[in-house]
Order: C-alpha cells, then sequence, then structure tokens
C-alpha cells in the first residue's frame, strides 16, 4: 500500500512513541503526536522521521490548533495514554490530582478531531472504585457519538512480549460506522509468552562488550555466539518507511544502542551476586530476573518537576547489574532500531512511560481490521 493512502493516526500523550509504533507497524500513518515532556519526546522525531511533532500541553489544545497543524483532515483513529500517576496504585493515589483532569481532555481532543476510532489506554487503577467517577464522566463526554468497547484489561505478557504489563483500554467506534465484534480477541489474546532468555540473551554485556560512539549514542557489537530466539530475529529486522536512518545502518552492520553500563558501588555489586535468580535483593528491593522467567513491570522515575526519582530497575539474571537500556528495551518489545536518549536516565524514564509496541500492535491490529472492513473498496 502507498504510504500516504495509509488510513492516518493522532498520536496524543505521545511520549517517545511506543503506541504510535504499534499503530505504524498495524498499518496506520502518524500525521500528528503532541506531548508536553521534551525529554520523553525527544526520540519520536528521530524514529519517526515523516511525522509532525508538536510539543504541547494537551488540556489547551482547540479546534484552531488542529486547523493550523493537520487542516481540515480528520484522522482515521486517535490514540493516547494521559499520564496516570493520579490513578496509579503506587504513591499517593489522589483522585483529585490535577493530570487526572488530562482523561477528559483526552476525550475532548476526541471530540474535536471526529475520528472514525479512537483508543485510549491507562493504568488498572483507574478501575478502583475511587476514580470510578472520573473515567465515567470522561466516556460520558463522547458517548453519543462513538459506540464503546471496555474499559477492559489486557496484559502485554499475553500479547507475546516479555514483560508484564497490565493496562486498561477503550476502544470507542463512531457511530457512523459499524462495529464487527473484535472484544473476545482483545480480551483474550492466545499469544505464547516469551521468556527473559528469548528476549536479551543475544545482547551485548556492558561489562564485556567494547563501544564505538556515533550520531550521539554509543553502539554496541552483538553476542553472536548465542542463537536467536525468534523473539529476537523479530526484533532485530530492520524497518520499512520508519526508523533513523544512522540507528538502521548500524543496526545492519551489527551494532546496537542503549548498552551503556549503570555505575555500581563494590557493596551493591557483592549484594547483587549474592541475590538468587527470581527472587528480590533485600536492600534495594530490586527484582532479580531469572532466564526462565519474565520481567515485572518496568516503571518510569520522575520528572525533574518531581524530584528525579529513579524507579525500580530489575537485576540482570547473570550479571550483578541492573538490565541495561537496550535489556529494557527488548523486554518491553522495542525493536533494537527504535533509539531512546543518549543518556541513560531518560531512557529509562521513556521505557517506563511506554505502551508495549507488541501490545499496541496486537490490539492496533485489531482496530485497522475494523477500518478495513468498513472502508475496504
Amino acid at each position: 500500500m502507498n504510504s500516504l493512502s495509509r488510513p492516518t493516526f493522532v498520536d496524543l500523550f505521545s511520549g517517545c512513541g511506543g503506541f504510535g509504533l504499534g499503530a505504524e507497524l498495524s498499518g496506520f500513518r502518524n500525521i500528528a503526536s503532541v506531548d508536553i515532556d521534551a525529554d520523553l519526546q525527544y526520540s519520536y522525531k528521530l524514529n519517526f522521521p515523516d511525522s509532525k511533532v508538536y510539543l504541547a500541553d494537551i488540556s489547551t489544545l482547540d479546534s484552531k490548533f488542529w486547523l493550523s497543524t493537520i487542516g481540515n483532515v480528520r484522522p482515521d483513529l486517535v490514540i493516547g495514554g494521559p499520564p496516570c500517576q493520579g490513578f496509579s496504585r503506587i504513591g499517593l493515589r489522589k483522585p483529585e490530582d490535577p493530570r487526572n483532569s488530562l482523561i477528559t481532555h483526552f476525550f475532548r481532543q476526541v471530540l474535536i478531531l471526529k475520528p472514525k476510532l479512537f483508543v485510549m489506554e491507562n493504568v488498572e487503577g483507574i478501575l478502583d472504585a475511587r476514580n470510578e467517577s472520573i473515567l465515567d464522566e470522561a466516556l460520558n463526554l463522547v458517548g453519543g457519538s462513538y459506540n464503546i468497547i471496555g474499559p477492559f484489561k489486557i496484559n502485554a505478557l499475553d500479547c507475546g512480549a516479555a514483560t508484564s504489563r497490565k493496562r486498561v483500554l477503550v476502544i470507542g467506534c463512531h457511530v457512523d460506522l459499524s462495529m464487527p465484534s473484535i472484544q473476545d480477541r482483545l480480551v483474550l489474546p492466545s499469544i505464547c509468552a516469551v521468556t527473559v532468555a528469548e528476549a536479551i540473551s543475544d545482547l551485548p554485556s556492558p561489562v564485556i562488550s567494547v563501544s564505538t560512539k556515533s550520531s550521539g549514542y554509543d553502539w554496541w557489537r552483538y553476542n553472536n555466539e548465542v542463537q536467536l530466539s525468534r523473539y529476537a530475529k523479530e526484533l532485530k529486522k530492520a524497518p520499512h518507511n520508519i526508523g533513523a536512518k544512522f540507528a538502521v545502518e548500524m543496526l545492519k552492520i551489527g551494532m546496537v544502542s542503549g548498552v551503556m553500563k549503570t555505575k555500581h558501588t563494590d557493596a551493591v555489586i557483592a549484594r547483587f551476586a549474592n541475590t538468587v535468580p527470581g527472587s528480590v535483593e533485600k536492600i534495594s528491593r530490586y527484582p532479580r530476573l531469572s532466564w526462565e522467567g519474565h520481567c515485572p513491570t518496568l516503571r518510569a522515575g520522575t520528572g525533574s518537576d518531581k524530584g528525579s526519582f529513579q524507579a525500580m530497575r530489575p537485576i540482570h539474571p547473570q550479571e550483578p547489574r541492573v538490565i541495561t537500556v537496550r535489556e529494557a528495551a527488548r523486554l518491553q518489545g522495542f525493536p533494537d532500531w527504535f533509539v531512546f536518549h543518549p543518556t541513560i536516565w531518560h531512557s529509562f524514564r521513556m521505557i517506563g512511560n511506554s505502551v508495549s509496541p507488541i501490545m499496541s500492535k496486537y490490539v492496533l491490529s485489531l482496530v485497522r481490521e475494523v477500518f478495513d472492513l468498513e472502508f475496504a473498496a
């Protein structure tokens, strides 16, 4: 299909592009991506060079903004994951958290843009009793214009990723479209989960590998002595029509970014070394991964406005260190050509804040089926 003939999407609260990548891989074409956090959005334009990326506060956007950016175009799809800290089951969990109102602003943008379909994702806590009215009121905004599927829960692990990351999804289909039944496949994916070994065992180690620097990033050569799993082979494929040119070229010569080593004290290294794979290190409370197991949910740290706190980072199954950025990316389901930030800190924030691209591709491929059934010539 010609690139310009693909159905279009707008990516709200776009971050580094985990949700957007699933849309691209499902055959949609980006026409606008918006986020307020420049650090989280840093790599979006690199990985999606044909996209239009805007740094803006979504709560302030109106029809004039959209007219100036995409004209009178009606996007086929709007996707977004409004910031979820106010709904999280970790932390203060305040229903009055101002970030909770961004749920409403997502649906307000849907009403302005009038897409044929929309998909919103958030954390499980949005369904808790204390937050129930917030989601209900937000959905009431679009209830007269869209038929709603959900909210329902889905786990990236069940979609073929190597990490457990449970999310709540709401899908809307404009009332002037028919809505085929895809809910069973959305709620109950039947894809085998991937082990940590299948996901990361071929990646280079920052302990024994040598890096080179190019385009502002460090590049490392793969461990070619390890037999590749199907999962690893898929994530090592060069992309079509997306991806930073420099990253794709490095991938083609067997180099990958994001393998910088986190510095640990000797005492921490000793504690990590004495932690049994599959258990939790007693002082840091970091889990140590096991080759045969799966990764727990990768969480983001806070930005500078919230104190720059570092989130939990799992310990490598074999080496006494936390996992690298690239290992976190593989576990989350990002392909190896996807570049993040030159720093470890912002890269982990990007990954921890993102939707698993494997989960988003699974969901949005089903949404694409709805579009094709309705509009196929």
